[in-house]
C-alpha cells in the first residue's frame, strides 16, 4: 500500500463525483480498477500547457503588407488546399508525419487509448513521466500506472513519446520561497533514471523529450536561474545515455515556453527566472545543443490568433477582449511566427533538424462555467473555431515540411483533472467536462492524415 496510485482515491472520487462517466460504469470491480487509475495521476496532472505568455517588451511592427518572421525570413502565405492536394505532399526526409496528442492515458488506458488509435486515427500518443513524484527515495520508482500506457499503446499500434521532468526533492539541495520543478543536482542521477526506463520499455518508446519549458523557472527552479549551457550539458548527458541504450529512439530537446520577453528575480538581479525563447534559442545553439537532439522541441498555446497569421501582418480581431497580440504584438503570440523561427534559427546554424512540436492547440471556455485565471483568452475563442484551428495547424504542420511530430494538447484533462472549468488544462481539451466530444474532436478524427 505504498504505492502513490493508492494515496489519494478519496480525493479522486471527490472530483468526479456526480460525473456521467462513473454513473456509466456501473460495476464495482470497474470503479475500482478506475479509481487505481486515476489516482495515479491526482498528486498533479502529468503535463501542462505552455505558460501564458508574459507581457512583451515592446517590439517595432513591421509594414502590414509584409510578413517577415523574426530575422526576417519572408513566411509563405499557406493557401487552402483540399484533401486530394495535401496528399500529393511530397515525403518527409526523416519520416513519416506523426500526428499525436497529450492525453492523462493512466486513467482509464483501455478506453482512452482506443480514441486515440480508432476514433481521432491519430498514431502517436504523449504521456509525461513525473520523475519526482512516483520516485519517494533513490532506487525507487514506481512504474506501474506508465506500463500499463506503454503496454496498451504498442498493443493498438501507437508509438510513444514520453516527457521527462522533474527531480525528486532527495536529488536536490536549492529550494526557494516558492520550490518548483528543478533538474537534480548531480546530473548522473537524471542519466541513470533514464537508463532505467529506456531499459524498461526497449521497444517500446519511440521518443523521449528531455525536460519541458527550461527557459521558466517554474521549470528550472535552481539557484543561478535558467541557464541555457546547463540545459544543453543536461542534454548532452540524456541523448549519449539513450543512444547508448537504444539508438532507435528519437531524442526531442526540451520545448521552450514562448514567452516572448525576460525578467530577472527582484532579490537577485543576476538570477534569470525567464528568457526570451528564441533568445534562450540562440544561447543553445551556441552551447551545441544541435549535436545531442534528433528532433527540436517546440510549444506553442494558440492565444486567440489563428495559426497562419504571423504576428506583424497587422492582423487585429476587434471583438477580442484580451489584447496582448493585438494592442503589444511580439512573435510569442503567433503560432505561425514562433515555428517558422525556430526553424530559421536551426538552418541559419547549418543544420537541417526537424521540429517536434509537442504540445501546440487553442483553448476556448464556451460550454464551461468559468475561466482558468491568466488564460482569459480563452473567453475570446470559440469550439468552432477550436475545431478549426487545430485541424488547420495540423494541416499547416505537414505542408511546411519542416515539422516531423505534432502533439495536440490535450485530450482529456478537462474532466480527469478533479478541478473542473478553472484548471489550466481544461480549455484547451477537446472533450468536455463530462467526457463528452466537443466539435474538435470530430473534426481531428475526420481530418485526413496525410504521412
Amino acid at each position: 500500500m505504498d504505492s502513490p496510485f493508492l494515496q489519494h482515491i478519496g480525493d479522486f472520487f471527490a472530483g468526479l463525483k456526480g460525473s456521467r462517466l462513473i454513473a456509466a460504469a456501473a460495476v464495482w470491480a470497474a470503479l475500482f480498477l478506475l479509481a487505481l487509475a486515476c489516482a495515479f495521476g491526482w498528486i498533479k496532472l502529468p503535463g501542462g500547457q505552455s505558460a501564458p505568455a508574459k507581457t512583451p517588451a515592446p517590439t517595432a511592427t513591421r509594414p502590414a503588407n509584409s510578413t517577415p518572421a523574426p530575422g526576417g525570413l519572408i513566411l509563405p502565405t499557406p493557401t487552402p488546399r483540399s484533401s486530394e492536394a495535401q496528399a500529393t505532399l511530397p515525403p518527409l526526409p526523416w519520416g513519416e508525419f506523426g500526428y499525436g496528442i497529450a492525453a492523462h492515458a493512466i486513467a482509464m488506458p483501455d478506453y482512452t487509448l482506443d480514441q486515440i488509435a480508432h476514433q481521432l486515427k491519430f498514431n502517436w500518443v504523449k504521456q509525461q513521466v513525473r520523475w519526482d513524484h512516483f520516485s519517494t527515495a533513490p532506487g525507487q520508482m514506481d512504474w506501474s500506472g506508465y506500463d500499463v500506457v506503454v503496454n496498451f499503446a504498442n498493443e493498438r499500434g501507437l508509438k510513444v513519446l514520453l516527457s521527462v521532468v522533474g527531480a525528486p526533492k532527495w536529488s536536490r539541495t536549492y529550494f526557494d520561497a516558492n520550490p518548483e520543478a528543478a533538474p537534480p543536482d548531480d546530473l548522473t542521477l537524471f542519466t541513470n533514471f533514464l537508463g532505467e526506463m529506456v531499459e524498461r520499455y526497449k521497444g517500446k518508446i519511440h521518443a523521449i523529450e528531455v525536460w519541458n519549458e527550461q527557459n521558466l523557472d517554474r521549470e528550472w527552479d535552481t539557484a543561478e536561474g535558467v541557464k541555457a549551457t546547463a540545459y544543453v550539458e543536461m542534454l548532452r548527458l540524456a541523448y549519449q545515455t539513450i543512444k547508448a541504450r537504444d539508438p532507435n529512439i528519437i531524442v526531442i530537446s526540451g520545448a521552450l515556453s514562448p514567452t516572448g520577453a525576460s525578467a530577472t528575480d527582484p532579490a537577485n538581479p543576476n538570477r534569470v527566472i525567464y528568457m526570451d525563447d528564441f533568445l534562450y534559442f540562440q544561447q543553445m545553439i551556441g552551447a551545441g545543443f544541435l549535436n545531442y537532439a534528433d528532433c527540436v522541441g517546440a510549444h506553442h498555446n494558440g492565444i486567440n490568433m489563428p495559426p497562419d497569421i504571423a504576428w506583424d501582418e497587422g492582423y487585429n480581431d476587434p471583438t477580442a477582449t484580451f489584447r496582448g497580440p493585438f494592442d503589444n504584438p511580439n512573435h510569442s503570440w503567433s503560432f505561425k511566427s514562433t515555428l517558422w523561427g525556430y526553424h530559421e534559427m536551426v538552418q541559419k546554424a547549418g543544420s537541417n533538424k526537424p521540429l517536434c512540436v509537442t504540445e501546440f492547440g487553442w483553448a476556448t471556455s464556451e460550454g464551461f462555467d468559468a475561466t482558468p485565471v491568466g488564460f482569459e483568452f480563452a473567453n475570446d475563442n470559440t469550439l468552432e473555431e477550436q475545431a478549426k484551428w487545430d485541424v488547420q495547424a495540423f494541416q499547416l504542420m505537414r505542408q511546411w515540411g519542416f515539422v516531423h511530430l505534432a502533439f495536440l494538447w490535450n485530450l482529456d484533462y478537462s474532466y480527469k483533472g478533479g478541478i473542473g472549468a478553472t484548471d489550466p488544462n481544461a480549455p484547451y481539451s477537446i472533450l468536455d467536462l463530462r467526457g463528452a466530444a466537443r466539435p474538435a474532436y470530430g473534426a481531428l478524427g475526420e481530418m485526413p492524415k496525410i504521412p
